[in-house]
């Protein structure tokens, strides 16, 4: 088990940027890929990007590429989502999360199985 934990996150005017940071903690992180999702209240949790156990890979939703970059740091222990070019669509808890199983990268929720508590972006128009 990883415990994770989400930071950065806050109110932003539509057009700017964040940068929301995911400490891990627990578990081999550079063996392990990561992924960002977020929740919009009474929305499903969906995918937002991923990147590979050794961050060669990135994955990204349509609805973010171009405007989002993932990169992670296993030396810190950190996942990173620099968030450019933010829209009010965008607003939503954002988490970060690791798979049960190393060298793996998914890009569904349901195969992934330790979370952050989330922190809240909020775009406003």
């Amino acid at each position: 088990q990883v415990q994770l934990v989400e930071s950065g996150g806050g109110l932003v005017q539509a057009g700017g940027s964040l940068r929301l940071v995911c400490a891990a903690s627990g578990r081999t992180f550079s063996s392990y890929g990561m992924g960002w999702f977020r929740q919009a209240p009474g929305k499903e949790r969906e995918f937002v990007s991923a990147i590979s156990w050794g961050g060669s890979k990135t994955y990204y939703a349509d609805s973010v590429k171009g405007r989002f970059t993932i990169s992670r740091d296993n030396d810190k222990n950190t996942v990173n989502l620099e968030m450019n070019s933010l829209k009010p669509e965008d607003t939503a808890v954002y988490y970060c999360a690791e798979p049960q199983r190393p060298y793996y990268t998914p890009i569904v929720v349901e195969d992934y199985t330790s979370w952050g508590l989330g922190t809240q972006v909020t775009v406003s128009s």
